[in-house]
């Protein structure tokens, strides 16, 4: 399993009457956590959509358990627990307080996409290299590549 943390303040702007995060901002956390922990990895969105490439998301998940106040600094713990398959990869999202406490708990799969075609296409070689020591029994044998399944 890979896992990695990053760190937002809630702003002003982000929340709603009563002082909370509201909660269509919590997919944008999602995404910043997702975001740092690919750059973390040593893998960016960024050179992904240059080599052509781009993730929709398909799927996503979300329950909330408490509110994130304005001014907390909420750590965002994002992770991948199941080596990716073929051209889809799920991370799952954790917000926690100052305190530790869990407000927030989600999930996230996405689809890689040629960025011309829009046809689905393999996680790339090197994103799956960069995973592959946090899955030591899942990592496939065929050359740092998962085995195809049925799309």
């Amino acid at each position: 399993m890979f896992t990695a943390e990053t760190q937002i303040r809630v702003r002003y702007g982000e929340t709603d009457q009563m002082g909370y995060l509201y909660y269509g901002h919590y997919a944008l956390y999602y995404e910043v956590g997702r975001t740092e922990a690919l750059r973390g990895l040593g893998y960016s969105y960024r050179n992904m959509e240059e080599m052509g490439m781009i993730l929709v998301v398909t799927e996503f998940q979300c329950k909330y358990l408490r509110p994130a106040r304005y001014d907390d600094l909420i750590t965002v713990r994002t992770s991948i627990r199941q080596w990716p398959t073929g051209f889809k990869i799920s991370f799952h999202s954790e917000l926690l307080n100052q305190q530790d406490l869990l407000l927030n708990a989600g999930k996230v799969s996405l689809v890689l996409l040629d960025g011309v075609t829009r046809q689905k296409r393999d996680l790339p070689k090197e994103l799956m290299d960069l995973l592959k020591p946090y899955f030591p029994n899942n990592s496939p044998t065929n050359e740092g590549y998962p085995a195809l399944i049925s799309r």
